[in-house]
């Protein structure tokens, strides 16, 4: 460039080259201010044009933009246009990058200049997952693709997944669950359905809460920071959320509706408080849930600290009013699996309540039983060692060894105390009660395995017809009385062990003779005959008990939404009024491990006034449990910024039911079946519709660490996502995640895998991205290439609707085999390839989007955004195969395989069946007895 510029100096004379310079340089700078004003003015405003273009519709005015926005070196040469010598004023970098031709280029104009160095210019055509994710989630965003609105002319889908607890980071579990269920929501909206999938955080619980005593970093910033962190983590995964629906469960205007619903439930009799003995975790200091105590040494499911029984007043909702309905599944597409578990959970047996007397005191003592046809069999009553008449009963003479016992039965769980194998002790108390049906006078004694919180904590004892009374009896020489003859003998005698089978009543006074057999309840003749009996003689009733218990709501912590209630020395407990909601957290708050609410030690929240009389009160310092907000959180993304109510009407007669939920199959006995009953008791109350919030339910199954154990962070096997997303891109982790194991079986996670996924996605890249020849391929080729095609379309579609993720993968991969097989014979550019272009990406769409909006909207040129392309349809005919395999059996054996027209008949199997050389020479020149066509399928011969 210094050569350059001493030649021109040489050549010319300095005060003429001056002379020749200033007027230039001056008349230049004016034309500048003048580009610039005129840039100013016109530019702008179609710079602004170009950008809403972008936005609305053509991708690929981006590039336009950038151009647009080039270094100041296009403009310059831009005005030398004007110039008197051109080549004189060209700035010196521009003038380095002019080739150098023997026909000067500066006499082509300027715009086609451009244009021609536009079309010469090589596009980058590398796979860089980061730009194009990051490029196309800012898009979606903007363009706010995934927001959901109510269109009445669309049939609705609501798609739910379980929401996460924000505790700081999401791991490859989070993903598993979600990333299919949002392939799935996106597959739905395809298909022409308008899809609400939103999502949100249950943020609520004891993890915050025991974080802030170890780190002092109060629950409520913590929370909202993590919130923050995970937020941006499920962005990364690119899903379909409508964000615009985020609810989080511990914002005063999401737990204002929490507080509102409790009280509804209050006002209508299914909210209540007692005293309880309850399982208290002495190291988390609050109460659990029976839900919440694991593991045969109950255990608590966060500290894994074993739990003790502790007397608290505590809040309870009436779960068991709706016991008989929620054994019910009419209308819902749920997993057996879960039914069993809620079934066996509830466990309702059918039988008769029964009254027994006490000899002291006269106390009645009402009694459970299965079979009351055995009344007559009742040798012997066993209580709980926790019952309330244990003391009264019992006689000083046995005082010190039932006192004994009792301490010894409390030392242990009540899964140990109620185990089959367990041996069977007891002591007896001095006590009797009277048998109703025939006035024995029976002893009293108390066992562990007898349990208060099962029944009534009494039962009678019929050691000839129930094993454990049986090894009881025989361990303590009680009396055994048969009061069932087993069929076939004229004779009750007393066995090694007890009967339970059928036969018909003995030693049971008028009873003598009714048959027994093994059904339950009225469907056996012998139980429907006492129960009429009992009522008859006033001495008894039908009855149905459960084992399912009330669901206790009380947590003796902070983080967690506040009862509201209110306590009044005078008008006791009543609701905090309705004006008053929320009842909000006060944040200066410490937390002190004593077993009590630090709301309680708080000096001034408990302190209020009476709804009632406005004299002074307290309120409720307990908050609810967690699960309280979980039970109604679908309700709540109906319209998360709604203040009239805890949704919108309209939302709602829209919206509900949910249509599809998936999660773990972990909280079939605690979250789902609490949302079954809280919706339930809110249709009686007028505020929900239907009979069940979600009419399908599917399951995942969990991702193991690579050493088959479950993932934690104390064994060091969590695998986190978004060093993978750093690494291969978004699409390949969801890619894998959805390839590698049986969505509802889960798997180990193998990191090596992954590799797999992301060959395929480049594979796909490459595939799309590579120029097309000539069209050369036979008819023959497009015909196979199409059948794969609609093939592949058909499993993929039946896959989807299935939930069979991994497998929509692998077709995936062994359809872009077959694609590179048709390119390699010429397709590549034929009609054939151009609709398999197209059917491969929007099958590849809900599965990696990033990646198919990519090839789809910048290399196919298709209208934007392939994730509002309709659904392919199959061509059943051009899936059809013209040729079908089918295996030949000889007596049972597969012999051959033989090929034949798709649409043979069944003497043109046989014929070519017989023509085979392989089947002749098993044959052995013998003549088939029978020939068996499974058409399409299978071919048997019997020799």
């Amino acid at each position: 460039m210094v050569t350059t510029k001493n030649k021109k100096e040489e050549t010319k004379k300095k005060p003429a080259a001056k002379k020749a310079v200033k007027p230039t340089a001056k008349k230049t700078t004016v034309k500048k201010k003048v580009v610039k004003a005129t840039v100013k003015k016109t530019v702008k405003p179609v710079a602004k044009k170009a950008v809403k273009k972008v936005v609305a519709k053509k991708p690929t005015a981006k590039a336009t933009v950038k151009k647009a926005s080039q270094p100041k070196v296009k403009k310059e040469a831009v005005k030398s246009k004007a110039t008197a010598s051109p080549k004189a004023i060209i700035p010196a970098p521009q003038a380095a990058i002019t080739p150098v031709t023997e026909k000067p280029k500066a006499i082509v104009p300027v715009e086609k200049k451009k244009k021609a160095i536009e079309e010469n210019k090589v596009k980058d055509l590398s796979y860089n997952p980061g730009s194009i994710e990051k490029k196309w989630q800012s898009k979606w965003d903007a363009d706010q693709l995934y927001r959901s609105k109510i269109d009445h002319s669309k049939k609705k889908f609501y798609a739910l997944t379980m929401l996460p607890y924000p505790s700081g980071d999401l791991h490859i579990g989070h993903w598993y669950a979600m990333t299919p269920s949002d392939a799935r929501a996106r597959y739905m909206r395809m298909k022409g359905f308008n899809v609400l999938f939103p999502m949100g955080f249950d943020a609520f619980g004891l993890p915050a809460e025991n974080a802030a005593i170890k780190s002092g970093i109060h629950p409520m910033v913590r929370t909202r920071d993590n919130i923050v962190r995970m937020r941006g983590q499920l962005r990364s995964m690119g899903a379909m959320f409508d964000w615009e629906r985020e609810m989080v469960s511990c914002e005063p205007e999401y737990y204002k509706w929490t507080e509102w619903f409790f009280i509804q439930l209050y006002k209508h009799g299914l909210a209540y408080r007692k005293m309880s003995p309850v399982d208290f975790c002495p190291n988390c200091n609050t109460t659990l849930a029976r839900e919440q105590v694991w593991g045969d040494d109950r255990h608590c499911e966060r500290c894994e600290t074993p739990v003790i029984k502790k007397d608290l007043e505590q809040w309870f909702f009436k779960t068991t009013q709706y016991a008989d309905e929620l054994l019910r599944f009419d209308g819902i597409d749920w997993p057996q699996t879960v039914k069993t578990l809620q079934t066996n959970w509830i466990d309702r047996s059918e039988g008769a309540s029964v009254i027994f007397k006490t000899e002291i005191g006269n106390h009645d003592v009402e009694i459970f039983t299965t079979r009351p046809d055995t009344l007559w069999g009742a040798t012997f009553m066993v209580f709980s060692p926790e019952h309330p008449l244990v003391d009264e009963i019992t006689t000083a003479e046995n005082k010190a060894a039932v006192n004994e016992y009792k301490v010894q039965a409390a030392r242990q769980s009540d899964i140990q105390r109620g185990a089959l194998d367990k041996e069977k002790t007891g002591v007896f108390t001095g006590g009797y009660a009277i048998n109703p049906v025939n006035g024995a006078r029976i002893p009293i004694w108390i066992a562990d395995y007898v349990l208060m919180s099962y029944g009534t904590g009494a039962i009678m004892a019929v050691p000839a017809h129930d094993e454990r009374d049986f090894a009881f009896a025989k361990k303590y020489d009680l009396p055994i009385i048969p009061v069932i003859l087993p069929e076939g003998q004229n004779e009750a005698v007393v066995g090694d062990v007890a009967f339970i089978g059928a036969g018909v009543m003995v030693n049971s006074g008028i009873l003598d003779g009714t048959p027994v057999n093994t059904e339950k309840g009225r469907k056996n003749p012998s139980i429907a005959k006492v129960i009429d009996w009992l009522q008859e003689k006033g001495v008894g009733k039908e009855s149905v008990n459960y084992r399912y218990r009330d669901w206790l709501i009380s947590r003796q912590r902070y983080w967690g939404s506040p009862i509201p209630m209110v306590n009044c020395p005078t008008h006791g407990w009543n609701p905090v009024p309705d004006d008053q909601l929320p009842v909000t957290l006060p944040e200066d708050v410490e937390w002190k491990p004593t077993g009590e609410s630090p709301l309680k030690l708080h000096p001034t929240w408990k302190h209020t006034t009476c709804p009632v009389c406005n004299g002074p009160a307290e309120r409720e310092t307990d908050t609810m449990d967690t699960f309280m907000c979980s039970s109604w959180y679908h309700l709540r993304y109906l319209s998360p910024k709604f203040d009239q109510g805890p949704f919108s009407e309209e939302e709602y007669n829209y919206w509900m039911p949910v249509d599809t939920y998936t999660g773990g199959i972990e909280h079939a006995t605690m979250h789902l079946l609490y949302t079954r009953f809280f919706h339930k008791a809110l249709r009686d109350m007028g505020i929900t519709e239907g009979h069940e919030p979600m009419t399908q339910l599917r399951n995942q199954g969990m991702v193991l660490g690579e050493d088959n154990e479950k993932m934690s962070k104390s064994r060091g096997n969590v695998i986190a996502p978004d060093v993978l997303v750093d690494k291969y891109g978004a699409d390949t982790v969801r890619a894998y995640i959805m390839f590698f194991a049986r969505w509802e079986m889960g798997a180990p996670w193998d990191s090596k895998g992954i590799e797999g996924a992301a060959r395929w996605i480049r594979r796909v890249w490459t595939l799309f991205t590579d120029q097309t020849g000539p069209v050369t391929a036979s008819d023959e080729t497009k015909k196979n290439l199409r059948r794969k095609v609609h093939q592949t379309l058909k499993r993929v579609t039946r896959d989807f609707e299935n939930f069979d993720f991994n497998t929509i993968v692998s077709s995936l991969m062994e359809l872009l085999n077959e694609m590179y097989k048709a390119r390699e014979a010429g397709a590549a550019g034929s009609d054939e390839w151009k609709e398999a272009q197209e059917i491969y990406l929007k099958l590849m769409a809900p599965v990696t989007p990033h990646v198919a909006e990519e090839l789809w909207t910048e290399h196919l040129g298709k209208p934007y955004s392939i994730h509002q392309q309709e659904w392919p349809r199959v061509d059943e005919a051009a899936a059809k195969e013209d040729v079908v395999e089918i295996p030949v059996q000889i007596n049972g054996k597969v012999r051959d395989r033989i090929k034949v027209d798709a649409d043979a008949s069944e003497e043109d199997i046989k014929a070519a069946v017989l023509a085979s050389e392989t089947v002749q020479k098993q044959l052995e020149g013998k003549e088939p007895k029978k020939v068996i066509v499974v058409k399409g399928k299978l071919v048997s011969l019997v020799v």
